[in-house]
């Protein structure tokens, strides 16, 4: 009932608010929602309050990290972008690559990027929001190009080594890192393939954009930022720190520190601009990053579609993101707390008759548990904790349960506009997670993919499965 009537509410807000739908009103959704799966659970005596309160805080003590990188997020993204470091990717972007192979290469590109970074969340912070902008300013509808950086990123994610998700599916499963990276190539591989060839039918498909719009973008960026390749050395020296595998909060830190600095001395003009006061020297420069990197800060290029790529949101813009997360974990712990969850697993573990079902149904429950968990990690867990006994009851190597979490609650979490990935990329990206959704080709190919290829498995192992299995 409450899962139902989740679905329900977030189909009527999407109806009546549209792209303002996570400005409030599926925040309501959840809480309403929520607040039915505790009545149901306390009216049956199937948990106390404190049951509740328990499950809540292990949940909102797994979101501090997340919620932290956020924030930063939205620090890296104003200064980056008033520092005048993205649009000088931008800038430089539009000359270099070419329009029939944008989408191609921006997903190889974020591929690269993610697979050294193994953040998947980096990777579209930093190059995907300027990837963004080139995609825009060479003719590319903001969909398609979201779609190529998020399959892009996504793919790198799920098989680098430095993964937090990869490193959670291998190990919660049991199988060997580099075993479980190994297996996944068998299904990842082609998806990623599959996915390169529908963009690059679509690169070549589409209309070359119009050198005078181009031109006209370029210009405008020249003449409100100071275009420099000294700029450039910002994300030289993020990858450096990348290369040296600090955490994730520590390089989004000091990568929107360089981006501020970076401002300060290139852009003191517009800081100038944007501080907004009666203030002399450096205390009105010093307003002016401030306010880059907590608030909302709008420029004139005099080209409307550039003013709306290069406006920012700074920290303040993420706390919407934030407010619908904390949500998301109030709907997740009430569905945890009642054994709701656990029930609904059970009934799904029922309808295993073989190897292709129990891996249809194992990556039916990661997309499942993104929907109703809000979380990938939680789906992750919840999937290989739930399924681990049937593949070892039947003589399944492991790696194979790890692979099918990897594809199928890793790479659907982004799909989901409740999700922390798909309430993230929505707001880094400035792209409604339900009109990207359909263009993240690798994203929703990879649970087919990995369904298709437990076939093999069948064929190779019906004759050593246990009486009754097959």
């Amino acid at each position: 009932m409450p899962l139902v009537l989740l679905v329900a509410l977030i189909s009527v807000v999407v109806s009546i608010f549209g792209d303002e739908t996570l400005a409030g009103a599926s925040q309501i959704s959840l809480i309403v929602a929520t607040a039915v799966c505790l009545s149901i659970g306390l009216l049956r005596n199937d948990i106390t309050w404190n049951d509740f309160e328990r499950a809540l805080s292990d949940k909102m003590g797994g979101i501090s990290g997340a919620v932290i990188v956020l924030l930063l997020i939205g620090a890296l993204g104003g200064s980056w972008m008033v520092g005048g470091i993205v649009p000088t990717l931008i800038y430089y972007g539009m000359q270099i690559m070419s329009p029939q192979w944008f989408l191609v290469s921006a997903c190889v590109i974020c591929a690269m990027v993610s697979v050294i970074t193994g953040s998947s969340w980096t990777t579209i912070a930093t190059i995907g929001i300027a990837l963004m902008g080139i995609g825009q300013a060479i003719g590319f509808d903001v969909a398609w190009t979201a779609g190529a950086i998020i399959s892009g990123a996504y793919f790198g994610d799920k098989i680098s080594p430095l993964s937090d998700t990869t490193v959670l599916a291998s190990s919660t499963v049991g199988t060997p890192l580099f075993t479980h990276i190994r297996y996944m190539l068998y299904t990842t591989v082609p998806t990623f393939l599959i996915t390169l060839v529908i963009f690059a039918i679509k690169g070549f498909g589409s209309a070359p954009a119009e050198t005078e719009h181009m031109l006209k973008v370029a210009n405008a960026l020249q003449q409100t930022f100071y275009i420099s390749p000294l700029l450039l050395l910002a994300p030289i020296l993020t990858g450096v720190l990348i290369a040296m595998r600090l955490p994730s909060m520590v390089v989004l830190f000091l990568a929107t520190v360089m981006g501020t600095l970076t401002a300060v001395f290139s852009q003191g003009a517009l800081l100038d601009e944007i501080a907004g006061a009666d203030l002399e020297g450096f205390s009105q420069r010093l307003r002016g990053a401030m306010i880059v990197v907590y608030g909302k800060t709008n420029l004139n290029t005099g080209v409307p579609e550039l003013n709306d790529l290069v406006a920012t949101r700074g920290m303040a813009g993420m706390l919407d993101t934030i407010w619908l997360i904390i949500c998301a974990m109030l709907f997740g712990a009430a569905m945890t707390a009642t054994g709701m969850l656990d029930t609904i697993m059970k009934a799904l573990i029922r309808l295993v008759k073989g190897v292709v079902s129990l891996v249809a149904t194992t990556a039916f429950t990661g997309v499942f548990l993104n929907v109703v968990s809000a979380d990938q990690y939680l789906s992750i867990i919840l999937s290989s904790t739930m399924f681990g006994p049937t593949y070892k009851r039947y003589g399944i190597e492991p790696r194979l349960l790890s692979r099918t979490c990897e594809d199928s609650a890793t790479v659907t979490s982004v799909l989901i506009p409740w999700n922390t990935c798909g309430m993230t990329q929505s707001h880094v990206l400035g792209v409604s997670t339900l009109v990207y959704a359909p263009f993240c080709f690798f994203c929703y190919l990879s649970p087919l993919m990995t369904v298709v290829a437990s076939t093999f498995i069948k064929n190779q192992n019906e004759n050593h499965a246990p009486k009754g299995f097959l």
